[in-house]
């Protein structure tokens, strides 16, 4: 398919582009087999480039001859553009709707990106498993790299090289993959040094309505116990929701089998609720008119804060056994794909300070989003406008940001990054130039070849260069582990993410900007006192040798 077969009119002059908080904008608008591009016809660096990916729904509206597209983002924006010409205006509409939903992955844009800066790191080979378990191996012995999903045969949305028990051979593997929901049996998620704990994750047992068994499953999990030591099993679904899943050959471990486990079931809700909350939350946010009670009350209706309330209670759970009850845990729901990832990095967030660093936190995302199969097309295909019914799409990736901002927002010194480098994941995870989240999981990523034609996302961010702009001037390290309040007093709407389009960000920009020269000025300070303190020393010294005789 040609892209022009798509572009009926590819320019049209006179088009007035209105967007939040920004002058209105007259020039030439110009359709590309990727972007929608805006040109002043005053000003060259008045320019609008918008990844036709980006683009979640439009509206038509005319008065007269006079058209309207109003333009609805994944990334919540909303911008408006006047067409002169009625064939003009729906022949825009209809090659932006068809360009914004291509249903081949070949056909977008990373395929074609070119960087125009030069990559010095490959970011696809930063973050190997390999590198990411030498941290483990030089703390234990008891964990070895397993490739017995070198071909994706034993699980299609695991990566090719695992962390699993030394003690366990691969044909045990094997027989626990056909005992797990889609293959995904027990793997290493995280490490705790301090006590030698660890964290896997998993999909659920098919148990299912007979009570079906498996001895390699119990053996694999109970080779992560110490000697007297219990574990928990925390499942995210509720008791009722698990009960269920047995009549469709689901379940979840029966104490009779696994009795030195503890489970504790802790509700997270599943994708198709957590959409509608997305939705219903945006338009709370853009609803104008409304008063303080009837905000309020839509905030509320949409749940949002709720789900990052179980979300992190549930984290926050995960990462007490670990590091206070000293015992090992193992997390799972129904696939191991949505909310057992939520979990599983937000307790590396509260456990591990390397993952409050900036290549930590990438490592993170590689390791226990990219690499463990969470679906980002599936999920992030529709964001909040979209007028399609939701048939995978979540915001589970988003929920996760989300619940990293609180954090950060209560621990605003802990974190190397600032509240930029999230809303960038956010965005690229939703339309990027770059590979990085193209593919529900390795499998798929290696058949469309990504690596070789496209880009990383890392490659652009770990430039110091850009690396600097996500940096938080506030960070000092922390090694300690961080636990936040769950509170609801604690948890506030994520204004740069949910409000930032809606009203102006200037008074933040400046404090920040004040900030930012406060800590400067103060650096320049400190080194003034130990210059002075220096030369202090050195006058002291130098009395001492005159006065000695």
């Amino acid at each position: 398919m040609e892209f022009a077969e798509l572009i009926k009119t590819p320019r049209v002059d006179n088009v007035v582009l209105h967007r939040p908080f920004m002058p209105r904008v007259e020039g030439t608008l110009c359709l590309t087999g990727h972007h929608l591009i805006l040109s002043s016809r005053q000003d060259s660096n008045e320019e609008l480039w918008l990844l036709h990916s980006n683009i979640d729904s439009i509206e038509k509206r005319f008065v007269g001859s006079l058209g309207t597209v109003i333009v609805k983002c994944k990334d919540l924006r909303i911008i408006q553009l006047d067409i002169p010409g009625m064939e003009e205006c729906l022949n825009i509409a209809s090659s932006i709707e068809a360009l914004s939903t291509l249903d081949s992955v070949t056909l977008m844009y990373p395929f074609f990106y070119r960087p125009m800066f030069e990559v010095i790191e490959d970011g696809w080979n930063t973050f190997l498993p390999e590198q990411s378990f030498k941290q483990i191996e030089s703390s234990t012995d008891e964990w070895r790299l397993s490739y017995v999903n070198k071909d994706f045969s034993v699980c299609p949305s695991y990566p090719p090289v695992l962390a699993v028990p030394k003690s366990i051979d691969d044909e045990t593997i094997r027989k626990v993959a056909t005992f797990r929901h889609a293959g995904r049996f027990p793997v290493l998620s995280y490490y705790h040094k301090k006590n030698g704990m660890v964290m896997m994750r998993s999909g659920q047992p098919l148990t299912g309505s007979n009570g079906r068994r498996c001895k390699e499953d119990e053996k694999l999990i109970n080779a992560t116990l110490r000697a007297g030591k219990r574990g928990y099993i925390i499942d995210t679904r509720s008791i009722n929701v698990a009960q269920q899943a047995k009549a469709r050959g689901g379940g979840f471990e029966v104490e009779a089998h696994y009795p030195q486990w503890r489970r504790i079931h802790k509700t997270i809700e599943r994708s198709n609720i957590l959409q509608e909350s997305l939705i219903k939350l945006v338009e709370a946010c853009n609803d104008q008119s409304h008063n303080m009670d009837r905000w309020l009350s839509k905030l509320e209706a949409s749940n949002w804060l709720t789900n990052i309330k179980e979300i992190l209670t549930t984290a926050c759970l995960a990462a007490q056994c670990i590091d206070r009850e000293g015992a090992s845990v193992l997390v799972h729901g129904t696939e191991g794909t949505d909310s057992t990832l939520q979990v599983t990095s937000l307790a590396q967030i509260i456990l591990d300070p390397t993952s409050r660093t900036i290549r930590g936190f990438e490592s993170l995302v590689e390791r226990e989003w990219l690499q463990a199969g969470h679906p980002f097309q599936q999920r992030c295909s529709q964001s909040a406008y979209s007028n399609s019914k939701p048939k995978w799409e979540a915001p589970v990736f988003l929920l996760f940001l989300d619940c990293v901002w609180q954090i950060l927002r209560q621990f605003p010194c802990s974190f190397q990054f600032n509240e930029h480098f999230l809303i960038l994941l956010f965005e690229h995870a939703y339309a990027s130039q770059f590979g990085t989240f193209l593919g529900n999981n390795a499998f798929e990523r290696r058949k469309l070849k990504l690596p070789q034609k496209t880009v990383s996302l890392w490659s652009w961010v770990n430039r110091p260069q850009d690396t600097e702009r996500f940096l938080n001037p506030l960070f000092e390290a922390n090694s300690l582990v961080i636990w936040p309040s769950v509170s609801p007093q604690s948890l506030l709407l994520w204004e740069g993410v949910f409000l930032r389009w809606n009203r102006s960000s200037k008074c933040l920009d400046e404090a920040y900007d004040e900030m930012i020269h406060i800590i400067e000025h103060n650096k320049e300070l400190q080194s003034k006192v130990n210059t002075l303190h220096r030369q202090l020393a050195e006058l002291e010294t130098e009395d001492v040798q005159l006065e000695t005789p």
